[in-house]
C-alpha cells in the first residue's frame, strides 16, 4: 500500500520534476474550455429573473435551483477526482461537456419548474466530471509552475462566469428558449476536449508504467514535496482551516453571484439589462483577480496570498451595504479583484499538503466551492424571503473576518527552501 501511495505521488510530481517545459498550448486550450464550461454554467444565474417570472417562483425556489446545480457538482467532484486518480479517463472531459450540453438544451425547453431542476442537475454533473480532470491536465502541462498553471486555468473559468451574464443580457432577449443558441459553444468545447484527451493519454505521467516504485525513484522525489512529512494532525488541521476559508470566500460570493442583480434592481431601481451588465463587471473583476494569486504564490508563498485575499477584503465588504450605486460598482470590482486571488493559492497549497492526490484534492476543493455556492444561495434566498436583501448583504459583509484563521496555517516554503539548498551547493 505504501509503495502504491509513493507511486501515485511520483506520478503526480513528474511533469515538474523531469525538466519538462510548460506546455502553453495545452494550458491555453484547457483554460479556454474552462471558459466555455463556466459560461454555460453561469447562464443559469443570469436567467434567474426570467425563470422567476415565467414559473412564478419565490426567492427560496430560485435558491433551490442554485442548490441543485452546485450541490450535484460538489458531491460528485471529489468522487470523480478520486476515481480518476486510480483509473485515468482522458476522454472524460469531452463526456462532461456533453452532459452539460444535454442540461442546457433541457433548460432551454423546460416546460415546468421540475424540468428546470433536472436541467440544473445535469449541468452540475457535467461540471463535476469536467473540473477535477481539467485541473490535473493544467498541472501536467505546468512544467513545475503549478501556481501559474492553476491561475491560468482558473481565469478561464472566471472569465466564462463573467461572460455568461453579458451574453444573457443581449442574446436572451427572446426568452428562455434562446439558451439553445449556446449549444454551439458546447459542441466546440467537446471537440477541443477530445483533442486534449488524446494529449493526456500519451503524456508519460498519465501512464502507471512510466514509473517504478524502487528506492531510486523514491529518492528522486522533488523538493516541493519535502513538507509532506508534516504530522497527520497538522495536515488535517491545515485542511480544516482551508475549508473554513473556502466557506468564507464562496458563501460571500454566493450572495453576489445569485442576488446581485436583484439587489441592484431593488435598491437602485435599475433595469434588468443594466443589472446584468453590473454583474458582468463584478465577475470580470473576479476573472482579472484570479490570475494574480497563483504566480504571486509561486514567488512569495501561498500563505501570504491567502492571508491578504481573504482578510484583506473585509474593509470593502463592510462598506458595500451602505454605498450608493456608483460606489457599489467600485467596491464590487475591488472585492472581486482581491477575493478571487485566493482560490488558486488555496488549491495549490492543498495539493502540496497531499502530494499524489491531485484529482481527489482538486475534486474536493472544486466540489466544496460549488457546494458552498449552492448551499449559500439556497440559505440566503430563504433569509431574503424572511428579511430583506439589504439585511443579507449586511450580514455577509462580516464573513471575510474568518481569514484570521490563516495565521494557523504552516508555512510550507521554508521546507522547500531548506530542501533545495543542498542541490544548489552541488551545482
Amino acid at each position: 500500500m505504501a509503495s502504491d501511495t509513493n507511486l501515485t505521488a511520483i506520478r503526480a510530481a513528474a511533469p515538474g520534476d523531469t525538466g519538462e517545459k510548460t506546455v502553453f498550448k495545452i494550458l491555453l486550450t484547457i483554460s479556454f474550455c474552462h471558459l466555455l464550461n463556466d459560461t454555460l454554467q453561469s447562464l443559469i444565474p443570469a436567467i434567474y429573473p426570467l425563470l422567476k417570472n415565467s414559473f412564478h417562483l419565490d426567492f427560496g425556489q430560485v435558491g433551490l435551483i442554485a442548490l441543485t446545480l452546485q450541490l450535484t457538482a460538489s458531491v460528485l467532484q471529489p468522487l470523480v477526482g478520486l476515481y480518476t486518480d486510480r483509473r485515468p479517463q482522458p476522454y472524460s472531459l469531452a463526456v462532461g461537456m456533453g452532459i452539460s450540453l444535454a442540461g442546457l438544451l433541457a433548460l432551454a425547453l423546460a416546460p415546468s419548474y421540475a424540468t428546470v431542476l433536472t436541467a440544473a442537475a445535469l449541468m452540475g454533473i457535467g461540471s463535476a466530471v469536467f473540473h477535477p480532470e481539467s485541473s490535473r491536465v493544467a498541472r501536467m502541462a505546468s512544467g513545475g509552475q503549478h501556481g501559474m498553471a492553476q491561475s491560468l486555468f482558473q481565469v478561464g473559468g472566471n472569465a466564462g462566469s463573467a461572460l455568461g451574464p453579458l451574453l444573457a443580457a443581449f442574446v436572451l432577449t427572446k426568452g428562455q428558449s434562446s439558451l439553445a443558441w449556446f449549444s454551439f459553444l458546447a459542441f466546440f468545447g467537446i471537440l477541443l476536449l477530445a483533442n486534449i484527451g488524446t494529449w493526456t493519454k500519451h503524456h508519460k505521467s498519465y501512464s502507471p508504467e512510466s514509473f517504478t516504485a524502487d528506492p531510486a525513484s523514491l529518492a528522486a522525489m522533488p523538493p516541493a514535496h519535502a513538507h509532506a512529512t508534516l504530522p497527520t494532525g497538522k495536515i488535517a488541521l491545515s485542511l480544516a482551516i482551508l475549508v473554513a476559508l473556502m466557506f468564507s470566500k464562496f458563501f460571500y460570493l454566493a450572495s453576489l453571484m445569485s442576488y446581485y442583480t436583484f439587489y441592484l434592481m431593488g435598491k437602485f431601481h435599475v433595469s434588468l439589462q443594466s443589472a446584468q451588465l453590473h454583474l458582468f463587471i463584478f465577475l470580470g473583476a473576479v476573472a482579472a483577480g484570479t490570475i494574480i494569486g497563483g504566480p504571486v504564490g509561486d514567488k512569495i508563498g501561498r500563505k501570504y496570498v491567502i492571508w491578504v485575499s481573504i482578510l484583506g477584503v473585509l474593509p470593502f465588504t463592510l462598506l458595500l451595504p451602505y454605498s450608493n450605486l456608483f460606489w457599489t460598482s467600485v467596491l464590487s470590482v475591488i472585492i472581486g479583484l482581491i477575493l478571487a486571488s485566493a482560490f488558486s493559492a488555496i488549491l495549490v497549497y492543498a495539493q502540496e499538503l497531499l502530494p499524489g492526490r491531485i484529482g481527489a484534492v482538486s475534486g474536493l476543493f472544486f466540489g466544496f466551492a460549488f457546494g458552498m455556492g449552492g448551499i449559500g444561495a439556497a440559505l440566503l434566498g430563504k433569509l431574503v424571503d424572511l428579511t430583506s436583501l439589504n439585511f443579507v448583504y449586511y450580514l455577509c459583509s462580516y464573513l471575510p473576518a474568518i481569514g484570521i484563521l490563516t495565521a494557523f496555517l504552516p508555512n510550507l516554503e521554508p521546507a522547500k527552501a531548506k530542501s533545495l539548498s543542498p542541490h544548489k551547493t552541488t551545482t
